[in-house]
């Protein structure tokens, strides 16, 4: 039942949109698309770190992609949440944000083959663009709002999400710096 829900969200059908958005038991498999598809970003990333010389560890790209898919997937729904509710009216809860967009994110499982040579990168990209395209149907679907509407709402929320990840790093980076001064 998951493989083909994943299959029908990455046909961007609707329907499985609504279907996800109206049942509160599907939080966990939404969770789960979420960690399938880090895992698969992972494992193309690890590969591509393991077989680049200075390319980095393995293991550390699958548990970065792993911990960076569920930071962002939270922080991307909640924010989504709040503009679209605030900004454009849409009618949401969080937890339907966390299900639409998590299951949007089904076609990043491409990103496994981002270790081959330029169709890896090819791919990866196409995967990225439809995992887009998939969350503005989901932002949609679940706020119940125009398609012009989902993609302010994902655009605005793009960028603020953006916004965090920088200063994220920014304050991550710059406690490393620290440390390597204090030491």
């Amino acid at each position: 039942m998951l493989f083909e829900r994943m299959m029908r969200a990455a046909r961007l059908d609707s329907n499985l949109y609504e279907e996800v958005e109206a049942d509160r038991s599907l939080t966990s498999q939404a969770a789960t698309v979420v960690a399938i598809v880090a895992v698969c970003q992972g494992i193309g990333s690890g590969i591509r770190a393991a077989n680049t010389p200075g390319g980095g560890n393995a293991i550390g790209a699958l548990v970065g992609a792993l911990i960076g898919a569920f930071v962002g997937w939270v922080i991307w729904s909640y924010i989504t949440y709040w503009i679209g509710t605030s900004m454009f009216h849409g009618t949401a809860t969080p937890g339907e944000l966390l299900r639409t967009l998590g299951f949007a994110q089904t076609p990043g499982v491409l990103g496994i083959l981002g270790f081959i040579p330029f169709l890896g990168g090819v791919l990866g990209f196409a995967g990225a663009v439809l995992s887009l395209v998939a969350g503005i149907v989901a932002i949609r679907q679940a706020l119940d709002v125009t398609t012009g509407k989902a993609v302010l709402t994902a655009l605005v929320g793009w960028l603020a999400l953006m916004l965090i990840t920088i200063v994220i790093g920014a304050i991550t980076g710059g406690l490393g710096l620290l440390t390597g001064i204090i030491r």
